[in-house]
């Protein structure tokens, strides 16, 4: 049995009553989310572009990839991660390639986020959401890299997509 909890434009909470593999029955809380793209842009110096987003949720600007649902009505992974990456940077990639793909948080969230690597980039600008600030901050990868490391980059799919990106190009 679910029941549902609450429901915005990004997500649904429900509560399952669900039968565990060992037969116990456990109520649990569970977030059916969009599935979702992030994107590791490089242009052609060899820079990741970053952006610089104003978080609600911890109150503070963040250092990130661009990422967002797939929310156009039957859009694909790929031209979700083209759309963002235009709306987020100002920019669309000639080559886009799969880097990952999985949960995000499966403990209690179904999202299913598919990681791009975006290259041979070209100026293509989309209008950001309304909820969005944005600014645009290129920077070397491995300098971003070393963000990293220092634990001054904190967004999860950010450390991801990077150290993805940096085992794609053997860095």
């Amino acid at each position: 049995m679910s029941k549902p909890i609450y429901s915005c434009r990004i997500f649904n909470l429900y509560e399952d009553e669900i039968t565990l593999p060992n037969g116990q029955k456990t109520v649990q809380t569970r977030i059916d989310h969009k599935p979702s793209v992030a994107i590791v842009a490089l242009n052609a110096k060899k820079e990741v572009l970053l952006i610089s987003q104003y978080r609600g949720a911890i109150q503070s600007e963040l250092l990130e990839i661009p990422a967002g649902s797939v929310d156009h009505g039957g859009e694909k992974p790929e031209e979700a991660a083209r759309r963002e990456l235009a709306e987020e940077t100002g920019f669309g990639a000639r080559q886009l390639t799969l880097l990952f793909e999985g949960y995000s948080l499966p403990g209690y969230c179904n999202e299913y986020m598919h990681y791009y690597l975006a290259e041979e980039l070209f100026p293509q600008k989309l209008q950001p959401d309304a909820d969005e600030c944005i600014e645009v901050k290129p920077m070397p990868l491995d300098a971003a890299l070393r963000l990293l490391n220092e634990g001054r980059l904190t967004d999860a799919k950010t450390a991801l997509g990077l150290l993805l990106t940096a085992k794609h190009l053997k860095i």
